[in-house]
């Protein structure tokens, strides 16, 4: 059987090792290990089961250094965040999975981008590995629908499911001699990487944008967020409210509805009216979205007057701590 070694970081490495056993010998796994999350778990467990030694060291110099010890016939990554340099590359044939339709949609938090900017369809692309970004020839490709009910958790799932069912044949095939199909660099697009602080909600923005935003960064993603009452809200679980109330005086942001026995809590958008369902302050439980918002003469999101009342708050302990210390 091939020798292979498995390069991967998030919650993709899981459906790739299950479906690179049964058609390939895998020497070693490249992975962070600090994560408690339940792919993560996995992982170690299956590995653990069939002997597959994990090198939780994921830097370059690291996968050279096993590179040159296993002398794998193939490299698969499978969630990778750096670009791997040519003279690695040149070590052993690299493949890489990558959730979205080569040549689009190049680069990180591709499956998030597209449930963000409402594509209809997200894809899952093997190919080969360049120095260059997501460039190499593509080996397999299909797209899947992205339904207006699906969060990143479930198309992830889905991708997951086929990567899975195609990924250890499409190794095979490549390694027998299948070159792929060159992708068309002129029309490549880019996605930039997604940080925690970038999930904060605009609520001047449309309702679709919005539910859109909250389903693309809902677990294993840090969650969209607004403010109440100053400190951070993460939103879970919201839906669109349709038909909405038709507002023509409109502040986005500001609760119009509430409901204490359903637990929801109707926000006004750029265009239409949000509707709240589960929420979490940071450090507590995630609980209904009526058990913390209780006015419906709240505004959600981060208010100048809530940035001057801590001001004023700062100043007041400055003076305490000056008057004290004398």
């Amino acid at each position: 059987m091939t020798d292979i070694l498995l390069i991967g970081l998030g919650a993709t490495t899981l459906s790739a090792l299950e479906s690179l056993l049964p058609k390939c010998s895998v020497r070693a796994i490249v992975r962070n290990v600090d994560s408690e999350s339940n792919s993560n778990a996995s992982v170690l467990s299956l590995a653990q089961q069939r002997g597959i030694p994990i090198f939780s060291d994921v830097s370059q110099r690291e996968i050279k250094a096993l590179l040159l010890k296993f002398q794998p016939e193939c490299v698969v990554v499978s969630s990778y965040n750096q670009i791997l340099p040519s003279d690695l590359i040149s070590l052993s044939t690299f493949i890489n999975v990558h959730y979205s339709p080569l040549p689009y949609y190049r680069g990180r938090a591709n499956a998030n981008w597209a449930m963000i900017n409402d594509e209809p369809c997200a894809a899952i692309t093997i190919h080969r590995i360049t120095p260059k970004l997501d460039e190499g020839n593509i080996l397999f490709q299909q797209l899947i629908p992205i339904h207006g009910e699906d969060t990143i958790t479930t198309l992830y799932d889905r991708l997951n499911e086929i990567q899975q069912q195609v990924l250890g044949d499409i190794v095979v095939k490549a390694l027998n001699g299948y070159e792929g199909v060159a992708q068309n660099n002129d029309e490549a697009t880019y996605c930039c990487t997604r940080l925690p602080e970038d999930g904060e909600i605009n609520w001047s923005i449309t309702t679709r944008s919005i539910d859109c935003f909250i389903r693309a960064l809902v677990e294993p993603f840090p969650g969209a967020y607004t403010y109440f009452q100053g400190k951070k809200l993460l939103i879970w679980r919201a839906e669109p409210l349709n038909p909405p109330p038709v507002y023509v005086g409109r502040i986005p942001g500001r609760v119009i509805d509430r409901s204490k026995a359903e637990g929801y809590v109707d926000v006004l958008t750029g265009d239409g009216v949000l509707r709240i369902l589960e929420v979490q302050f940071e450090g507590e439980e995630r609980t209904a979205a009526a058990n913390v918002i209780k006015s419906v003469k709240s505004t959600l999101g981060l208010q100048m007057s809530d940035l001057l009342r801590r001001i004023q708050t700062l100043e007041q302990e400055i003076v305490r701590l000056k008057e004290h210390a004398k």
